[in-house]
């Protein structure tokens, strides 16, 4: 299961370090939901990553994360605070992994309308050690701001900061436990390693899955499906890397013109011929989303995400052969979207149901170092 495949495939980085005591205790605290993967039909199979608390595949990293400052915390007099970008899921899986543990400070930034209604609820809806703050300004803006609140001296001289967004390496690299788990459920069953189709952005996800091929898991290729923030798939076909103003789409937790993760992507590659050969990139417009939402049903029995409408809109563009796409999040956090496109509501699960009902918690900002400082110290 998820937890055993955590325990052995996290060991090595934890070697040589305290928390290798506690990893079996982190994985069973942070892999106790299921990520099943279900058939689509003879050859496609769909990565269901939507079953945690927060119906989203950051779910994962952000409850391991959780699991692992605490520990490290134990101790301390000052709380460490975790400052987190979002544009969209990866805040609400960090606010609720993190709500409540001891010795843990959460400030969450998040671009004014640039998020679904259910997401910045479950963005706000906590309040006590969760600050949620809405930017006014794009994600790149929010991300611009976390980065340089760790290279403010100063400011960490004060306060004591962590990540967790995909620039901390122990959000990610639990991200590597589903594809493990994936892969080798389908080579088992059907003999052959897989490849998967991946909705992209920030591009964290994507790395994820190259670690675990990198560390020898049975996975055949990459496929990285993109909106119209296509920063990387113009790398990929020209050699330029050109970060882009961020446009935004309906799949708005992919729209990021500038996708922190392409440096682990070339260090890890070596060179743009290297990850030419190693990754493909697939371009889907607003348009091709729409129709995938509203076709899902009929074609594939599935009512999709626009992000998860995003790879499977790319799978058509793709040759027959075992594919995964990567479910990213629940439907009915989109519901502004999906439900006028399929005719009907989307049933809402029962986690997500829970916070709807909580009161608001946010404060608003100017997209400035010295607004965020401010919020932090104060």
């Amino acid at each position: 299961g998820l937890v055993d495949i955590g325990q052995i495939l996290l060991a090595p980085f934890c070697d040589d370090d305290p928390l290798s005591e506690s990893l079996d205790q982190i994985c069973i605290e942070a892999f106790n939901f299921p990520a099943p993967l279900v058939e689509l039909d003879d050859s496609n199979l769909v990565l269901e990553l939507f079953h945690g608390p927060t119906s989203a595949f950051k779910d994962f990293g952000a409850r391991f994360l959780a699991a692992t400052l605490s520990r490290m915390n134990e101790g301390q007099r000052e709380p460490l605070t975790v400052l987190t970008a979002t544009s969209g899921d990866t805040g609400g899986a960090v606010a609720a992994a993190c709500h409540d543990r001891p010795g843990l400070q959460v400030v969450v930034l998040y671009p004014e309308g640039r998020v679904s209604p259910r997401q910045e609820k479950q963005l706000t809806c906590w309040g006590g050690n969760v600050k949620a703050i809405r930017v006014r300004g794009d994600f790149d803006a929010c991300q611009r701001l976390v980065k340089q609140a760790f290279a403010d001296s100063e400011l960490r001289s004060s306060v004591r900061l962590t990540s967790a967004n995909s620039i901390n390496i122990g959000r990610l690299l639990p991200q590597m436990v589903y594809y493990a788990h994936a892969s080798l459920t389908h080579l088992r069953k059907h003999g052959e390693a897989p490849g998967f189709v991946i909705p992209t952005g920030n591009l964290g996800n994507a790395v994820a899955c190259l670690w675990a091929r990198e560390v020898g898991l049975p996975i055949r290729e990459v496929v990285l499906a993109t909106n119209a923030n296509e920063t990387i798939t113009r790398y990929l076909e020209s050699g330029r890397w050109e970060p882009q103003p961020t446009r935004s789409t309906l799949a708005s937790a992919m729209d990021v013109g500038n996708p922190s993760n392409f440096e682990r992507l070339e260090h890890l590659c070596g060179s743009w011929s290297k990850l030419r050969r190693r990754v493909r990139a697939i371009r889907v417009s607003d348009d091709e989303i729409r129709a995938q939402i509203q076709a899902g049903e009929e074609i594939w029995g599935r009512v999709w995400d626009p992000h998860t409408a995003t790879a499977a809109a790319a799978l058509d563009q793709l040759e027959p052969r075992d594919w995964i796409v990567v479910a990213t999040a629940h439907p009915a956090k989109f519901e502004l979207i999906v439900e006028p496109l399929i005719g009907h509501e989307v049933e809402i699960p029962a986690t997500l149901a829970q916070l709807l009902d909580r009161p608001d918690h946010f404060e608003e900002m100017e997209p400035s170092l010295d607004a965020l400082r401010e919020r932090l110290t104060g």
